[in-house]
């Protein structure tokens, strides 16, 4: 096959997937998105790239990969499916100097180590490590962190969830780890016929920032409090909070009722809660 030596040569997606014979594994949770169109309108979801360091985990046969390479971003791609990587190295070729392709398990790459300033993470998410992905990028003590921003499709179920306010039926943990210290919102919804094979479930993109962090509050005190809290939300706050020391004496400090539920308890709540247990 002939070296590409612009993005214009490059044959459209679908092509390229059939000629290296590729095809979703159902066991790295891969769904591939063919729609040029709409992958553009998902990598204008940050904003400007040119120019701007992007990391994608997942690139596949690297549909969104070429979005954000049109849009001018430096790419480093994390992808652990050796059979796409040919395919990757096509578009390194066409986008010289703008792709940087790791082949590895993200689960246990540390992205700080991958950029010397901030960076941007776009990604279409393999589904069965998305959120473990997820909230690795949002923890930390450390903040604000060196990401600039998440662009991420998750199963709309889960979106919902992160975005959720408090007495909802989607508010819990990942709520309240999700927008203490960022502002998350739901970019684009994504119909399951954009992929290829189809999912069983609706997508969406949630688009997340750094905000602010409460002061003198530890992430992992939080963490451990809405761990107890959510995980029996079904329970009082006085039996749920029980095995946390120190936390039924801080609902009485902050003059939160014990009788009332992790679902109805504001995200300032928790966090005063995590600050007076720092």
């Amino acid at each position: 096959m002939p070296h590409l030596q612009s993005p214009a040569a490059l044959p459209p997606l679908r092509e390229t997937i059939a000629r290296h014979g590729l095809s979703a594994s159902k066991a790295l949770g891969q769904n591939f998105l063919l729609d040029e169109q709409l992958l553009d309108r998902i990598a204008a979801l940050p904003g400007a790239l040119r120019g701007r360091d992007v990391l994608e985990i997942g690139p596949g046969p690297g549909g969104l990969t070429r979005a954000l390479l049109r849009a001018g971003a430096q790419v480093t791609a994390i992808e652990r499916d050796a059979r796409c990587l040919p395919a990757l190295a096509e578009l390194d070729l066409a986008f010289e100097g703008q792709l940087r392709v790791i082949e590895g398990d993200a689960m246990k790459i540390d992205p700080a180590r991958l950029f010397t300033g901030p960076y941007a993470i776009v990604s279409n998410l393999p589904y069965n490590v998305g959120t473990a992905l997820f909230t690795g990028w949002m923890g930390g003590e450390e903040w604000p962190p060196q990401w600039s921003s998440l662009t991420l499709m998750f199963q709309q179920e889960v979106a919902q969830r992160i975005v959720a306010a408090p007495s909802t039926s989607a508010y819990g943990r990942l709520s309240v780890l999700s927008q203490w210290r960022a502002e998350a919102r739901i970019a684009m919804k994504v119909h399951r016929s954009a992929f290829t094979p189809p999912p069983k479930v609706m997508s969406a993109m949630v688009h997340i920032l750094p905000a602010p962090a409460p002061a003198h509050v530890s992430m992992e005190v939080l963490a451990r409090i809405t761990q107890a809290a959510f995980g029996q939300r079904r329970k009082m706050l006085r039996q749920s909070l029980r095995p946390v020391a120190g936390a039924i004496d801080a609902l009485a400090k902050l003059g939160i009722d014990p009788v009332r539920r992790a679902e109805t308890l504001s995200i300032d709540e928790f966090t005063q809660l995590a600050r007076e247990l720092s």
